[in-house]
């Protein structure tokens, strides 16, 4: 099997050999504008690229070890190369990750561990995934990546008809459980409609497959390290955002953050605020002013696992609180968000002192020029709890 695998990834290898020397000249063209953080410049350009949240870091882990200041991308970079280390069956794969990738998750291991192990891939979603699901098969780790999590969708079929239902399918006599997908998502600030996306909630749809987002460079890594080494496929969302503007210490050796466990990131009373991602650090923020301006306290849930969710975590936290407030980048009908309000009416009905408040994005494709009317940022956040509290 791992000789099929390895001949397979050979002619992966020739196939997009041709396509690499392209891309490097488009990165070197007009992508790096996209794909690098606006410099500090005072024009008119530069200023509404100003992000609609501010980063709040976590305390220093203790229990881990060493740590070493990491971004979220240095922090992914950190558990893949564990991973590979670790697991001498793990192959990291997809478009141009042999030469780091466009946002640079992935550089250094080609080097450091062979182009037998972190190779090219064709343009081809559905058959990154595919080819991902058939070395999972034969036992080994595959980790695909798909470049951005706007083009998942012609995976769709592999992930949730192949991937999802393999194990079901064949009676547990056969599994791709050692799949992992991870890929870039959500609002970056000038990505418009086709790089900006949030699909969570088609996934979410699908038993079988794991989803995760994290919020920081730590959260990050000991996420990704426990959708490596768990049984079942996941898909790991990376907000793309973060992976330069989040900085903290994050563990050198390997750890694990449990999967489908939420965070109570602050503990309060009168209203509780459960997001994941990016927009946790939103909600933070209106705790923050909403203990300031009108002496709300406020509970802080990170849902972390968006498949399957910690319904128990949230559901004692609207038990105490009465109330809550849901928010994400993805479109307001069909959102996660619903799940979790539809769940929370049903098992917290008689607890609720106000109607469930969902700050989401709009039912539109995602603009360019209008992201900031677009974003569920602090102040539609803070009214909408506002609103809530008056109820």
């Amino acid at each position: 099997m791992a000789a099929v695998a390895a001949s397979a990834g050979h002619l992966w290898r020739l196939r997009a050999a041709r396509a690499e020397g392209h891309w490097r000249r488009l990165c070197g063209a007009g992508l790096r504008g996209f794909l690098q953080p606006a410099s500090a410049g005072g024009d008119a350009a530069t200023r509404r690229q100003v992000a609609h949240f501010t980063f709040q870091p976590d305390p220093e882990p203790q229990e881990y070890g060493q740590t070493q200041k990491m971004n979220l991308f240095q922090a992914i970079t950190s558990a893949l190369d564990n991973s590979l280390a670790k697991d001498p069956t793990a192959v990291i794969f997809g478009e141009d990750v042999a030469f780091g990738g466009v946002f640079r998750c992935t550089v250094g291991l080609r080097d450091k561990y062979g182009k037998d192990r972190v190779f090219n891939t064709p343009l081809c979603e559905q058959g990154i995934v595919g080819f991902g699901i058939g070395i999972a098969v034969t036992g080994a780790t595959a980790i695909a990546e798909i470049q951005f999590a706007d083009y998942i969708y012609p995976a769709f079929d592999q992930i949730v008809n192949e991937a999802a239902k393999y194990r079901y399918r064949s009676g547990d006599l056969f599994n791709c459980g050692s799949l992992t997908i991870r890929s870039p998502w959500g609002c970056v600030g000038h990505g418009a409609l086709y790089h900006s996306q949030s699909p969570e909630a088609f996934f979410a749809h699908c038993p079988g497959i794991k989803v995760v987002v994290p919020r920081s460079p730590f959260q990050a890594k000991g996420l990704l390290l426990s959708c490596i080494e768990d049984k079942n496929p996941c898909i790991f969302f990376e907000p793309k955002i973060l992976y330069r503007a989040a900085v903290e210490q994050v563990p050198v050796e390997p750890y694990n953050i449990p999967l489908s466990q939420a965070e109570v990131i602050q503990e309060g009373s009168d209203v509780t605020l459960v997001a994941w991602g990016t927009q946790v650090h939103v909600i933070r923020e209106v705790a923050s002013m909403a203990q300031e301006k009108l002496g709300v306290s406020c509970e802080v849930i990170d849902l972390r696992t968006i498949l399957p969710w910690d319904v128990d975590t949230v559901c004692k936290s609207v038990i105490k609180t009465g109330r809550l407030l849901i928010s994400h980048e993805a479109p307001l009908t069909g959102g996660f968000a619903s799940e979790i309000s539809s769940t929370v009416q049903e098992e917290c009905f008689l607890n609720l002192e106000a109607p469930i408040s969902r700050v989401c994005g709009y039912d539109t494709p995602f603009p360019h020029i209008f992201e900031p009317f677009y974003i569920p940022d602090k102040w539609k956040c803070y009214d909408a709890l506002r609103k809530m509290i008056n109820y």
